[in-house]
């Protein structure tokens, strides 16, 4: 778990780097793009499409760290009035439902970007389309080990909630 840990916060970090030159490079391209058109009545033809898919880089390396942190979509009202056991349950069973869901995710989009790269269609400056499009695979399969993680530390946390209830953990 601790090796896991050290991965993660790794991983964190160049995640954290990624968003940090991405989103910069996004600013900079979108100030030239409105300078560019409205003063010189030009711009780069590819500009419209490299900020779009910069978006979506952000946007996916953004829910990445959402997961890590535990500040993804989260509706608790009935989980607060519930004792700490119940809730306990029902933070493992998110945590099964959440990993379930982002590793299916990841596995259509890998085939999703596996077909675009069979098809081989190239975009901007004939850079293959799969290789914009790779970070959906990436981020849903990253997202699933963190529900993973946190599936695991809720096991065991709730695992020491019921040896500590009966006096097993004393």
């Amino acid at each position: 778990m601790e090796r896991w840990e050290k991965i993660d916060g790794a991983i964190d970090r160049v995640e954290t780097i990624l968003i940090v030159v991405f989103l910069s490079a996004m600013m900079l391209l979108a100030f030239l793009q409105i300078f560019l058109r409205n003063v010189l009545m030009t711009g780069f033809a590819w500009g419209d499409m490299l900020l779009r898919n910069l978006v979506l880089w952000i946007g996916f390396i953004g829910a990445t760290l959402a997961t890590r942190e535990g500040k993804h979509i989260n509706i608790d009202a009935i989980s607060r009035s519930l004792p700490p056991f119940a809730r306990g349950l029902g933070e493992l069973a998110i945590h099964i439902f959440s990993c379930f869901i982002c590793s299916v995710l990841a596995f259509s989009s890998f085939k999703f970007v596996r077909n675009e790269a069979q098809m081989g269609t190239p975009t901007l400056l004939g850079i293959p389309i799969w290789i914009l499009e790779v970070i959906l695979p990436f981020a849903f399969a990253l997202m699933a080990l963190r529900f993973a993680l946190r599936l695991m530390k809720s096991g065991l946390n709730l695992k020491k909630g019921i040896s500590l209830d009966r006096g097993e953990g004393k």
